[in-house]
């Protein structure tokens, strides 16, 4: 499949990307059994992608998606083996056209898929892995990195956790409003993993689901402070690569490259969240993100929000973040004193953690530590996926190698 080419492939590659997490979600809704939604939906994109290259791609590409993953389940479904045990459904089993399949007309299931893996029935420490995995689309080695756990213990959770939703029987539906609000709490910690994850370039989904979830539940300032957060990170994802490709950081990007009006939406929801007076991280995260847009930062300003949002919610990410917002206001020694003091209070998951290594990368380059710098840089390029991040990483590996003393 890797050497197929043309716009069939790349038609199948884009639907993977932007359409996967609503298809799952229809899929499972209706089989109530996501691991099957799963294995379907994989069979279907995997026809698509063998047959779209040469057959051309058709007019409605979801809806063939989601025909021939139906299908799939409905060979399923038709087995001996399942019918033995499973009463006949006539909605999931009568037969499906796609001539009669409007998929923009179907209403939109993530939402209720999400808060189906925020169960109370489900490991809590599941929930924002679970919602990345099967309605955002991370694999295991992603979501395992973020969460410094080896890929392999998070693809046997992930496993053990959706097994978990099909022989509960935890139903497909949107709770009680009572019951709500606990749930909604992992879902805004699932968007929030999506863009930590993808911050580089914030997918449409991330984006369609944070807006969503502030319009679900309007007066709840971090649910603004969410959609402020994503929407201000998307803002800037054209500017984060140049023409030739190579990844351009916040401090020399063009700021005519950014998307004003997703920036004028992200402050329209600060205000809102700022008018309800109960402070959270996401509302700092994204008032940081903001007063980047203006171009030019104060940086005291900046380094007294970073404060604010490692006594509010205490992170390795945000930890390294305030390092490296000191070593610009009060100079590198200082930046990386307490960076180096954050690592050794975290240990071995920071020795996984990329942000964390590449910063200290760049702090000792400034301090002319070449050494160091260069053996730090290794670990960062080893750490790093994206692949235009990682030749920028080399860059400056370069520069700290060549760098006279």
């Amino acid at each position: 499949m890797d050497t197929l080419t043309g716009s069939g492939a790349r038609a199948a590659e884009l639907a993977a990307r932007d359409s996967y997490g609503r298809l799952l979600a229809l899929l499972s809704a209706a089989s109530q059994d996501v691991a099957a939604a799963e294995d379907a939906l994989a069979d279907a994109f995997e026809q698509a992608v063998r047959t779209w290259p040469g057959q051309g791609v058709p007019v409605a590409p979801d809806a063939w998606l989601l025909t021939v993953a139906r299908n799939r389940l409905r060979d399923r479904w038709k087995s001996a083996e399942f019918r033995r045990t499973v009463v006949l459904d006539t909605d999931r089993d009568t037969p499906i056209h796609l001539d009669d399949l409007d998929v923009d007309a179907i209403p939109d299931r993530r939402l209720e898929l999400m808060l189906v893996c925020a169960h109370p029935a489900i490991d809590r420490a599941m929930h924002t892995p679970l919602m990345l995995n099967t309605v955002l689309g991370f694999t295991a080695e992603q979501i395992g990195r973020a969460f410094s756990v080896p890929a392999t213990t998070m693809a046997t959770r992930l496993v053990r956790v959706k097994k978990r939703i099909r022989t509960t029987g935890i139903p497909f539906r949107l709770p009680d409003r009572d019951d709500l609000p606990p749930r909604m709490a992992a879902v805004l910690e699932a968007v929030y993993g999506a863009y930590v994850i993808d911050r580089t370039e914030t997918g449409p989904e991330a984006l369609h689901l944070a807006e969503v979830l502030a319009g679900l539940v309007p007066d709840d300032p971090e649910a603004r402070g969410l959609a402020a957060l994503v929407q201000l990170s998307a803002a800037r994802a054209a500017a984060r690569t140049g023409p030739d490709g190579r990844f351009v950081p916040l401090g020399e990007q063009d700021p005519q490259r950014w998307d004003r009006r997703l920036i004028g939406r992200a402050h329209e929801h600060l205000r809102a969240a700022h008018a309800r007076g109960r402070l959270g991280r996401f509302q700092v995260e994204a008032a940081i993100q903001a007063l980047h847009c203006t171009g030019a930062p104060d940086v005291r300003t900046l380094l007294n929000l970073h404060l604010i949002l490692q006594d509010l919610a205490p992170s390795l990410g945000g930890g390294v973040a305030l390092a490296a917002v000191t070593a610009e206001a009060e100079g590198p020694a200082t930046g990386l004193a307490r960076l180096d003091a954050l690592l050794a209070e975290t240990g071995e998951a920071a020795s996984r953690f990329q942000p964390a290594r590449a910063t200290r990368a760049h702090l000792l380059a400034r301090l002319d530590r070449r050494d160091e710098a260069m053996a730090e840089y290794d670990l960062a390029i080893a750490l790093t996926a994206d692949p235009a991040e990682r030749a920028h990483l080399r860059d400056l590996r370069g520069r700290a190698g060549s760098a006279e003393g």
